[in-house]
């Protein structure tokens, strides 16, 4: 695959490109160098979205415009962000930066040049331990054609400017000029099922277990909410299925032939299925310890098992509910840290 400027491709990434390529690029791009499977793809990095950025700031900076609107000024965000956006995604590509987002989908694509696609958003400060993106800007799933991708990354682009991503930036006083977008576009797994993996419990807390969230069909249903999913806890070291909860799913997400993806009634046979078999729960929980391994701290992890029942992780990030309580102090210090001791053996001082 044929690096360029403004491409990067899965084997060249890592962690440390993040700022690049993204939170979810470089986790991507590092869990395929760990040779995890990861459905194939290329990054349109963080450069190209400050070149669109920079021929639109000729004519009013787009930064400037978001510091500038009061931080509780919700319908003054709204207005601001339906304009920015459609700046970003009616203006056109420069005809070099087009060719080689063109040249990088004939790469994946190969001879089946409709093959589908997610054009997924990458900020450059999603997925770290102090700050979360996660569904504050766009994934389009199943993009088909060359055409539709370059509309796609625009739109990704454009969802920098939401509403949402906007309110949490000023809430957390995040500055305009450290953040931009990279764009994820990977092929497609035909999903059997699909669903999230937490690699401690996400309600106790416990690094013992692996809890495993799955549906039929794509993992958007999980993520939206459409749908309650299967719900399984396993033991990261006997493999011992503690917890096995199944679900009514009564709808499922799958692709539209022409692109694009449909909600779906679930046959009667399978609404009350387990969507998993216990050999497939226990590769989950193998992959689930890799992933923890290779980050060193618990993850929160998208798979999908296609129809051949090839597993693959579509994302993962760090885990931040537990993390973030964890790393709060117990106890407000004190001046002599002996009186908090003190305190706890009767109160005296």
């Amino acid at each position: 695959m044929r690096a360029s400027e403004n491409i990067s491709w899965f084997p060249d990434i890592t962690l440390e490109s993040r700022p690049a390529v993204g939170g979810k690029g470089g986790s991507l791009g590092e869990l395929t160098r760990a040779g995890i499977a990861v459905p194939p793809g290329f990054v349109v990095r963080s450069t190209a979205f400050e070149r669109h950025l920079s021929a639109l700031d000729e004519e009013d900076p787009i930064r400037r415009c978001v510091e500038v609107v009061g931080g509780h000024d919700l319908d003054g965000m709204t207005a601001l962000s339906k304009r920015l956006r459609a700046r970003l995604e009616n203006a056109p590509f420069p005809a070099d930066l087009q060719s080689e987002i063109l040249d990088a989908h004939r790469q994946l694509c190969g001879e089946h040049r409709d093959c589908p696609l997610a054009v997924r958003s990458s900020a450059t400060t999603e997925d770290s331990e102090d700050a979360s993106f996660a569904g504050l800007q766009d994934t389009y799933l199943w993009v088909t054609g060359a055409g539709a991708t370059l509309k796609c990354v625009r739109s990704c682009w454009a969802s920098l400017y939401s509403v949402p991503s906007i309110v949490y930036r000023r809430k957390h006083g995040i500055p305009e000029n450290i953040v931009a977008m990279a764009v994820v576009v990977q092929q497609m797994v035909d999903a059997r099922t699909a669903g999230v993996m937490f690699t401690r419990s996400p309600l106790t807390g416990d690094r013992s277990v692996i809890t495993i969230e799955a549906t039929w069909g794509l993992g958007s249903a999980v993520v939206s909410g459409e749908v309650t999913p299967d719900r399984f806890v396993i033991s990261k070291i006997t493999a011992e299925i503690s917890v096995r909860n199944i679900s009514d799913k009564h709808v499922r997400h799958l692709p539209l032939a022409g692109g694009g993806v449909a909600e779906v009634k679930t046959p009667d046979q399978m609404r009350r299925a387990p969507s998993l078999s216990d050999a497939e729960l226990t590769e989950l929980r193998d992959i689930g310890r890799k992933v923890e391994r290779l980050y060193g701290k618990p993850q929160d992890i998208e798979w999908a098992i296609d129809r051949t029942g090839r597993v693959f992780l579509l994302q993962s990030r760090p885990e931040t509910v537990w993390s973030a309580k964890e790393a709060s102090p117990i106890a407000k210090p004190a001046q002599n840290p002996v009186h908090h001791v003190m305190n706890i053996f009767g109160g005296r001082r």
